[in-house]
């Protein structure tokens, strides 16, 4: 994430990622090179750590990829879309990656962070959000009622406004 912001010239950024791409955006944010450079996180749907919930839908998924329509869903999201589903699945039920765990890197974090998570999410609790406000100074949750793990595509206005008031939040300190 550093050289890919270094080499679009980004100097100054709120980081928004979404499940592993909020984990991204977490552990960057927990790093020195992440400073001045960014603002904030907003995390959608993130992990910090496996659990069993995760895991039991990321082996539904591969069911529903090689036996349902989940495959033709993703090609129009996906050059490849093979590689971009059996890299992300094969990864997360690999038995060695129950233990991962980016905990260490929430201390380290200086800036505000925005957590908002689907109180139906398949892929993870409430567990999450909690870690992260343990780990991290000044975290903001917004928790929303009948979402599953996409909050930008299920509760697209919910969330948009809640980034807008972070944004705002944080352009106010600036």
């Amino acid at each position: 994430l550093p050289e890919l912001l270094d080499a679009m010239s980004v100097r100054r950024a709120v980081l928004v990622g979404h499940s592993d791409g909020a984990s991204i955006a977490l552990v960057h944010a927990g790093t020195p090179r992440a400073y001045p450079r960014v603002l904030g996180v907003v995390a959608l749907a993130p992990h910090v750590f496996c659990e069993d919930v995760s895991l039991a839908s990321i082996t539904r998924a591969r069911h529903e990829y090689e036996h349902g329509d989940l495959r033709s869903k993703l090609a129009r999201h996906h050059d490849d879309v093979d590689a971009a589903f059996w890299g992300w699945n094969r990864a997360w039920l690999d038995p060695g990656f129950r233990a991962w765990n980016i905990e260490a890197y929430l201390p380290a974090i200086r800036v505000p962070v925005l957590v908002i998570q689907g109180e139906q999410d398949p892929y993870g609790t409430i567990a999450q959000v909690e870690a992260i406000e343990r780990g991290a100074r000044d975290v903001e949750r917004v928790m929303l009622a009948g979402c599953g793990h996409a909050p930008q595509r299920e509760k697209p206005e919910e969330t948009l406004a809640a980034v807008a008031r972070f944004v705002g939040r944080l352009s106010s300190n600036v």
